[in-house]
Order: C-alpha cells, then structure tokens, then sequence
C-alpha cells in the first residue's frame, strides 16, 4: 500500500534500527504489564508483542529492583533473537533510577518523561536535567509526554491566573488543553537548552476524550515539527476502547499528525495483551498506511446466510493467516499486501471473491452447496463436502508458496475487474 498523506513532522528521530518521523512509516508501540522486576516475565511478554507486530515496547521502570533488572531484559531479548526496542517510562523518580543504575538507561532504547510527574520547581528542573543530560550522554531519544491527569499543576495555574486577567477570558477546559501544548512545547526547548538534540525530541500531549485528543493534537503539530506519538490516556475496554482509539487516531493520521501509536486498551479478563498491537495494525492497514498481514473481506450476514459455515470459515482463514505471518514475513516477503475474500452467499460472493488475490464463496441458504474458489480474478476449483477449510486454507498456502519470493516482488499478472450489476 501507499502512502499518499503528507505527513507534518519533518524532524526525525533514530532509535536503534528504526526511523520515526517525516516519511518514515508510522510505528505500532505497545507496553508490558508485568512487574519489570520480574526479567523473565517481561522479557516474554516483550516477546509475544514483537510476535504479535509490535516494533517498539514500554516498559515501567518504577523502583530499584525494576530498574536493576532492564539490562537483563535487554540481554534476554537478546539471546531469543528480538532486537525490539525498550523505552523506559519514568515518574517521579527517574533521575534516582538513572544514577543508581547506569546500565538502566543504556540498555534502554528510549526515555519517556512525564514533565508533570517529574517535580516542582527548582528541584524539579533539575531532576529533568539530570534525565535529559543522560540520555544525550547515552545517545538515546526522549519522549516528553505529557498527560491531562498529570498535568504540571504549577504550570497550570500559571496559565489560569493569567487567562482569569484577560479582558477575554477563554473558557477553562481550553485553557486546560493549552497547557498539555505549552508543557510539551517548553520542556522540548528544555531539552535542546540542555544538550538533547533536537533529532533525539518526540512529543505526545494525551487526553481521555476522542475530540479533545483531535483538537490538541491538531494544535501541536501546527506548532512544532517534532515526530508526535498518538493514543488515548486510556482508550477503556472492549469494543468502546476500540472505536475510540480509531475514531480519534484515524482523524488524525489522515491529517499527516503522528509517527507512532499506542492503542491503550484494558484487556479484558483472559484476553491476551497483544490485542492493542493488533488493533494498532488493522487501523493503520485498514486506511491503506502500512501493510501487516494479510487481510480478510467477509461479508456480516443476512436472512441468505442462516449457517454459520461461512463465519466459522473467514474466523479460520484470520486466525491462521495471523499464525503463519511470524514464519512468512521473513520467507515470503511482501505477502501481508495478500487480500482474501470469503463469503456467504452468491449476491457478492462471487464479485468480491474475484476481486480478492484468493475469494471464496460459500453457498447461502436453498443455494447449491458447492463453493467456487477465485484466484486472481479466475475461478479456478469448486469445493463441496466437509473439508472444504482444509482444502480452502491449502489452497491459500500454495499461493503464498508460488507468488511471493525474496525481495517482496510479487508475480506480476492481469486480473479482469468484473463490473456487475447489483
């Protein structure tokens, strides 16, 4: 896919093997929620987020005995082959953390500073200089972000008494919002005063409400060309996280705002945490941004389509596509632009299945129960009986195995769009 939005951040940032910001792609970050003092467990919940796509991963670093276990997370990445890049997320105490732990602040890839959490006044600033001074000492990059419910309260009030004597005032909340901007704006001036260069600066100012998230952002990146970092505070569960974090991110994104994303979703009971890397993905894939793994087109449903075979079949067909990427992503390259179509009925089944790399088009209800299989717009086979998944998901294989090769090229052909009347 191609990317054809003009982005706004012009500065760009190295963080280890990966480049944010300008042209570069727009990364999918994620973040553990195991105890950083526990090594082992962190470095395997880093793990499963890097299987699942996630190419950059923030970990806490709240105490001693978290920041005395980061470089063995580092080394234990490592050792698994994952060079997946770790960002420190600091409050409160972070310069204790980094003068008592040097090895901390050099395994790490990135440094996350809250300017609200850092501390107030003369002792605050220096606590921030002491963060800022280390991570241009170390070469590392730094986010500055900051949230609307750790706001710098002394910064804040300053910008109320002031809007509470103009002849105007402004509304609070919008004074409020201008405060998150000014916090990040004057921090980064901060830190370049302080030696941080300015290519080592990422910015995020992160809000709870999807049209406060628009409008503050939208500020921001008018006012600065530092890569922005875009998510929720706290995007909440379930389907109403997901609609939120899309609905506000997609605005955005398609704006050119924001060079990586988190999607802060609170798992629900039993449910893996990869799922905000999943997401993350599909919203960018979804709006034609990046590639990640091959897609699925079925249909939702309707009175034509009272089995289930069809649902079960594209449930399948994802979940498998999903497993085979960690082994295909380094063997077939350029295989996550694959599209697959299944559906259920003969209305759009067979128009769909044509226009898709592979469709499929299961039979409706009272409809022959046989099912046409497209491949690059031709139908090629028709499956009937009880193994038509199985016959299905080989068929998908087999492509996969004879259309991609090294270096992402793709076999080059001629599909006929069918024009049909509906």
């Amino acid at each position: 896919m191609t990317n054809t939005i003009t982005r706004r951040s012009t500065h760009q940032v190295k963080i280890d093997h990966l480049t944010i910001g300008s042209e570069a792609p727009v990364l999918v970050q994620s973040m553990t929620n195991t105890d950083t003092a526990d090594a082992e467990a962190t470095a395997q919940q880093v793990k499963e987020l890097s299987d699942a796509g996630s190419e950059m991963v923030r970990i806490t670093v709240n105490s001693p005995e978290a920041a005395a276990k980061v470089a063995e997370i580092r080394s234990r990445l490592d050792d698994m082959g994952y060079a997946t890049p770790l960002v420190g997320d600091f409050h409160f105490n972070g310069e204790r953390l980094l003068a008592e732990f040097p090895e901390c602040g050099k395994a790490l890839a990135k440094y996350r500073i809250n300017p609200g959490n850092v501390g107030k006044g003369v002792k605050g600033d220096e606590k921030f200089a002491y963060m800022i001074r280390t991570a241009a000492e170390n070469d590392k990059a730094v986010r500055i972000g900051v949230n609307w419910g750790s706001l710098d309260q002394s910064l804040a009030k300053r910008m109320m008494d002031a809007n509470l004597a103009s002849a105007t005032p402004r509304p609070p909340e919008e004074v409020m919002k201008e405060a998150l901007i000014v916090s990040a704006l004057e921090s980064a001036e901060k830190a370049v005063a302080l030696g941080l260069p300015e290519d080592k600066i990422i910015l995020s100012c992160k809000v709870s409400a999807v049209q406060d998230l628009i409008q503050v952002y939208r500020e921001l990146g008018s006012r600065c060309r530092y890569p922005l970092h875009l998510g929720l505070t706290e995007a909440g569960m379930g389907s109403k996280g997901i609609v939120a974090s899309t609905a506000a991110l997609s605005v955005l994104l398609q704006e050119g705002i924001g060079d990586t994303i988190r999607i802060s979703l609170t798992p629900e009971p039993g449910s893996p945490r990869t799922q905000e890397v999943i997401v993350g993905q599909e919203i960018l894939q979804t709006m034609g941004l990046r590639s990640f793994t091959p897609m699925v087109t079925a249909c939702p449903g309707c009175g034509r389509t009272t089995s289930t075979v069809f649902q079960e079949l594209a449930q399948d067909v994802q979940n498998y596509l999903r497993q085979k990427m960690s082994v295909w992503r380094s063997e077939y390259p350029g295989v996550e632009s694959l599209n697959v179509a299944v559906m259920g009925c003969v209305v759009n089944g067979p128009g769909e299945s044509k226009l898709a790399d592979i469709g499929i088009s299961l039979p409706g209800t009272g409809e022959t129960p046989v099912a046409p299989v497209y491949v690059d717009g031709e139908r090629k086979v028709t499956l009937k009986g009880d193994n038509i998944a199985a016959e299905f998901l080989q068929i998908v294989e087999d492509y996969v195995k004879t259309n991609y090769c090294e270096g992402g090229a793709k076999r080059s052909r001629t599909r006929v769009i069918p024009i049909q009347s509906r």
